[in-house]
């Protein structure tokens, strides 16, 4: 694909309705990068008839008074902070370049790309998520922007009110905080494997979060961000520089945060 079809939404979710699946349902799993963003935002949008952006600011960031958006608005684009690669990610996507054998699909490599509409670090210095067209596109499986306290705010909200505002309740998140997946996936990727509820990504050996029960989401070059039921703590670590998977930079944050609370 290219950067004008992955910010044009009817294009994508066409092309994701034409697609074969990859290996037979029920038989393993694997992480849809970015593409679960538009199968579940047309879901919303045939529901709702509305965007995903815009479902999302009328149900979470409005009520919340938040700053946060799936689809930048007009004039917003020099608040946004100018992502950076780290020498760790670009030491990482050397090796995995290296790696690949000729003539053999890399789906992993497809699925973080979309097929080369945007960088294996997802950023050039004025392309990919450095490109406002891009940041203004609704691209809700990587395209969200916000503040670190944005995210903070409506994570605490999906386990206790906050700010007078209560998004998810308990049977829900019983139901959704279930494991989904776990384990090896359909394509070889080196354990440890995060485990998987329904849209959130659970406490795990991969990601260690406040506590097992906490739920929340890791996001490309370093970003974290989650909820804890029992000590009722919304998070959210948000970084410009983009590093490599094994970056300890949230972790090391969160490992103070649970310190502090006597977890």
């Amino acid at each position: 694909m290219t950067t004008a079809q992955i910010i044009d939404w009817p294009v994508v979710v066409a092309q994701l309705a034409a697609q074969e699946p990859l290996w037979e349902p029920d038989t393993g799993y694997a992480y849809h990068a970015i593409t679960h963003g538009w199968l579940a935002g047309e879901v919303i949008r045939r529901v709702t008839g509305l965007s995903v952006g815009a479902y999302f600011a009328q149900l979470i960031a409005e009520p919340l008074h938040v700053d946060a958006w799936i689809g930048l608005p007009n004039g917003m684009h020099d608040r946004v902070a100018h992502m950076q690669v780290g020498s760790t990610l670009a030491q990482l996507v050397e090796m995995q370049a290296a790696a690949r054998t000729p003539g053999v699909t890399d789906w992993s490599e497809i699925a973080m790309t979309l097929g080369g509409a945007l960088a294996p670090e997802l950023i050039t210095a004025d392309e990919g998520f450095n490109d406002p067209a891009v940041q203004a596109a609704e691209i809700p499986g990587a395209g969200g922007i916000a503040t670190a306290r944005a995210l903070a705010t409506i994570w605490s909200a999906t386990v206790v009110p906050t700010d007078g505002v209560r998004l998810l309740g308990s049977e829900v998140l019983g139901s959704a905080t279930v494991v989904q997946s776990e384990g090896p996936p359909v394509w070889d990727v080196p354990g440890p494997w995060p485990r998987w509820g329904m849209g959130f990504q659970l406490d795990s050996e991969a990601r260690r979060f406040l506590t097992s029960d906490s739920f929340g989401h890791d996001g490309a070059g370093g970003q974290s961000a989650f909820a804890d039921p029992g000590s009722q703590v919304g998070f959210a670590y948000l970084t410009n520089q983009m590093e490599a998977i094994d970056d300890q930079r949230a972790t090391r944050v969160i490992d103070a945060l649970r310190e502090s609370l006597g977890l």
